[in-house]
């Protein structure tokens, strides 16, 4: 590790500047403070990541002094930890680049996976019917959304967000995505995601949803999570953190049609749990005793941690019966 500095070099030299920096950061224990330095100089500068990296070995002078105080106010916040994301304004999201900042989770790599089971689901349904109905529950940013519309020509994406600041992000992400002139990507709504879309009842080809999930005893430990994120898109209620979860649930029971898809994520320890709430949940259609799901199977995050639970609408049976585990593709 570089020799930390204690206040802001003299000068403009970039390699200068980014040697500060990663130190302030690493002592700060920002778990990335080299990515972290080098994206806060390039959004002072206005240019992508790599092309401050060409400007650092060539090691021109930045344009002025404004640009190194811009720069040392951002690195001092950051290893404050407040989240990058927070600093530049944005966030990356498989292709997309999404607007987050105070008031909105701030999407992470390990939901893109989530995405991409619902997307490869209706892009199965497009091929073998022409179009494809989708719904994220609790949206936040809107990213899984806009991930499935942006990716999946064929497919009518609804969305569903209850908080203000949360939805306001979402429309501003989703009015930046559309085209002007033409319908939204998304269809975006403003409330309950228990009670939302009951026109789409038995209609919807997937259901996908990043709900609020962490149980109220286990804080989260990193800074940016635990004083940035709202607690509102955090804790899932109840004493294991799955209350939000079994409403939304219950809502994909009744917006899927027979044979839909739902998705969920969910902490890695809840895995056993999510599917036992999966299976357990009631067809709101079928006879008493009935289930709306066939059983449920969990499927691992990129760092192969068990993080999504997956299972297919069932068609109604008589009680108790059930079928084949949900076959996904890969």
């Amino acid at each position: 590790m570089p020799e930390t500095l204690s206040t802001p070099p003299e000068g403009r030299r970039p390699s200068a500047w980014l040697r500060w920096a990663f130190g302030t950061l690493a002592d700060a224990g920002v778990a990335s403070p080299r990515a972290d330095a080098e994206i806060l100089l390039a959004h002072v500068l206005g240019i992508a990541r790599a092309e401050l990296r060409r400007v650092a070995v060539l090691d021109s002078p930045l344009p002025d002094d404004g640009a190194t105080e811009a720069f040392a106010a951002l690195v001092a916040r950051r290893a404050a930890r407040e989240p990058l994301q927070h600093l530049t304004g944005a966030a990356p999201f498989r292709h997309l680049e999404l607007a987050v900042g105070p008031g909105v989770f701030v999407p992470r790599p390990e939901t893109e996976e989530v995405a991409q089971v619902a997307i490869d689901e209706a892009r199965r349904v497009v091929a073998d019917r022409g179009s494809a109905v989708v719904v994220d529950l609790c949206t936040g940013t809107g990213a899984i959304a806009l991930a499935v519309a942006t990716e999946v020509p064929g497919a009518r994406v609804h969305a569903v967000e209850l908080d203000q600041t949360a939805h306001a992000w979402a429309r501003r992400n989703v009015e930046g995505v559309s085209s002007a002139g033409r319908p939204p990507v998304v269809e975006l709504v403003r409330g309950d995601a228990r009670t939302a879309l009951r026109a789409l009842d038995g209609t919807v080809d997937v259901v996908v949803s990043n709900p609020p999930y962490v149980p109220p005893d286990a804080v989260p430990r990193d800074a940016e999570v635990a004083e940035h994120d709202p607690a509102v898109a955090l804790y899932g209620l109840g004493p294991d953190g799955l209350e939000v979860p079994r409403g939304i649930t219950a809502a994909a029971a009744r917006l899927l049609r027979a044979g839909g898809l739902y998705v969920m994520e969910h902490a890695e320890v809840q895995d056993a749990a999510a599917r036992s709430m999966v299976d357990a949940t009631p067809d709101p259609a079928g006879q008493a005793g009935a289930r709306a799901f066939e059983p449920a199977a969990t499927r691992p995050d990129l760092t192969a941690r068990p993080r999504m639970v997956v299972a297919r609408r069932a068609a109604e049976s008589p009680a108790g019966a059930q079928g084949d585990p949900p076959d996904v593709t890969d």
